[in-house]
């Protein structure tokens, strides 16, 4: 009689079997359960934090991912302090808005993907490939984003091919579609959107680039009650992150306050934050 595999402590034949470089295929093949979208709801409403604004933009040589700090719950500031911009791999940021516990869950879901097949094949995925697995991951999760938990990415990296940072943007059903320039996800979006309409421009420098999502972050929570503004008294200041050729970067909390503190201190002498020419 064989033994059970479970009782014996030893993995069963199929986790010892190479297949396929997917680790969500290899997941839904032997644990769906584990699946973010395959989670059981409770009955009822199901109340849940939100994560809101996440911004991106391009500039020669790389692209700029951060992120504000707040998470809702309806009316109510759920924390003041969560984190939504994450590394994928090395030359990869992914930033959430949405349902923040599923969309971390999907987060280090996906960064194990990226992991996984990197030492199955030996190689990296494209940048368009793991743009590609998220779309994936994301179509997963229709059942809940149709009862309200919806997870709504904003992915950006270096494309070492083409040599330039790129950013990809997602609806709740998977779908794609690159962005050229600038970006913004989540609830304070709009405002932060038309915020670096305004203000980018394709010869931005890095020190410029992070300037300009802090400036559109603070557009948004100036306008949108679910997005976080700087909080001095608290020291809690926007996410701020860098991917290069050399890799991705998250600025230190030094340099992300003194950013944050440079934007405040002008906004003292215009709230409105800095003027776009007319022509």
């Amino acid at each position: 009689m064989e033994a059970n595999p479970r009782s014996t402590g030893r993995l069963p034949a199929a986790f010892l079997t190479p297949g396929s470089s997917s680790f969500m295929d290899f997941l839904a093949d032997h644990s769906p359960e584990l699946l973010p979208g395959n989670r059981k709801l409770p009955e009822g409403i199901v109340e849940a934090p939100h994560g809101t604004t996440i911004v991106a933009a391009t500039f020669p040589g790389g692209v700029v991912l951060a992120g504000d700090r707040r998470a809702t719950m309806g009316n109510m500031i759920a924390q003041r302090d969560i984190e939504k911009v994450f590394p994928a791999d090395e030359y990869s940021a992914v930033g959430i808005a949405g349902t923040a516990g599923l969309a971390v869950e999907m987060v280090k879901l996906f960064q194990l993907e990226l992991e996984h097949f990197e030492k199955v094949e030996g190689a990296t995925l494209s940048l368009e490939g793991k743009a590609n697995r998220l779309s994936t991951m994301i179509r997963g999760n229709l059942g809940m984003a149709m009862q309200g938990l919806a997870v709504v990415p904003l992915f950006a990296g270096w494309d070492e091919g083409k040599e330039k940072g790129r950013i990809f943007s997602y609806d709740v059903t998977g779908g794609r579609s690159e962005e050229h320039g600038f970006a913004a996800t989540g609830s304070g979006s709009i405002f932060a959107r038309g915020s670096m309409k305004k203000l980018y421009r394709a010869d931005l420098t890095e020190e410029q680039a992070t300037t300009l999502v802090v400036q559109a972050l603070y557009d948004a929570a100036d306008d949108d009650s679910a997005t976080g503004g700087p909080d001095m008294a608290r020291r809690i200041f926007p996410i701020v992150t860098v991917i290069t050729d050399e890799g991705f970067r998250r600025l230190s909390e030094a340099e992300s306050s003194g950013l944050a503190r440079s934007v405040t201190e002008r906004r003292l002498e215009q709230p409105d934050g800095p003027r776009a020419a007319l022509l």
